[in-house]
């Protein structure tokens, strides 16, 4: 079975393409961690869990979410992580979640997408968005391959950024980044409510017809890249860039 988080999906068009080629069912978990759905989940195959990469590492509400489900049937989980550029050293602590969970590791991907994270940085136009999908194409087939020969991902070797990006700055940037406030509508916003639909957290009502962040924000960019009327800005940071979701 492939599970797959995502924000403005690029996880998701990954998952699909591993579901076809391997021919299995893929499963959004998007709605389960939204209603903190933590029953069962039951797969005779090996698990796929493809996810975009946070401050590299695996996003901490996926991670909880996987804490807190028991996964039954098959034991051995393969791991996909979207990026923008690099994952760091993230198969450190994907290795250790799956030692506490009493998974067979069967090793993390990386696959580079279109960056999304506006927030910081620029995200692509659509025709260079779709070019680099396209590349991305090429380490899906490797994925696949690896998991329809019972394989193992091999696990490449990381320098002191790497190490340092997925632990000091990873903790740093959650508590120093990751925050909600920045986030307003312009007068652009018609009060349609998808940007409460699309978050995660269930961080955001809508009062008098607009839109208000509550404090439990991930960063995960689906409010301000799926707003139909590009109505949500963070800060100065969003303004004038390209808002993103996979073309494909």
């Amino acid at each position: 079975m492939v599970l797959y988080y995502t924000g403005t999906g690029n996880s998701e068009y990954v998952a699909n393409r591993i579901g076809e080629q391997i021919e299995d069912e893929v499963m959004n978990l998007f709605d389960k961690i939204k209603s903190h759905d933590y029953s069962d989940i039951y797969s005779g195959r090996p698990y796929v869990i493809v996810y975009p990469t946070y401050a590299w590492q695996m996003p901490r509400i996926l991670k909880d979410f996987i804490q807190q489900t028991k996964f039954k049937g098959n034991k051995c989980v393969y791991f996909g992580a979207t990026c923008g550029d690099s994952t760091g050293n993230m198969t450190k602590y994907i290795s250790e979640l799956c030692r506490q969970k009493s998974f067979n590791y069967m090793g993390c991907a990386q696959v580079v997408m279109p960056e999304n994270y506006i927030a910081m940085f620029n995200a692509p136009e659509k025709a260079e968005a779709v070019k680099i999908i396209k590349k991305a194409d090429d380490v899906i087939k490797n994925i696949v391959d690896v998991i329809k020969h019972n394989g193992t991902i091999p696990m490449k070797k990381v320098g002191m950024l790497a190490r340092l990006s997925s632990g000091m700055i990873n903790t740093g940037f959650y508590s120093m980044i990751i925050s909600a406030k920045k986030f307003y509508a312009t007068d652009a916003c018609i009060g349609c409510g998808k940007c409460k639909q699309v978050c995660p957290l269930n961080n955001i009502d809508l009062k008098d017809g607009r839109p208000v962040w509550g404090d439990q924000c991930t960063h995960c960019m689906a409010c301000i890249c799926k707003c139909p009327k590009e109505a949500i800005e963070y800060g100065n940071r969003s303004k004038g860039k390209p808002r993103y979701q996979c073309p494909l």
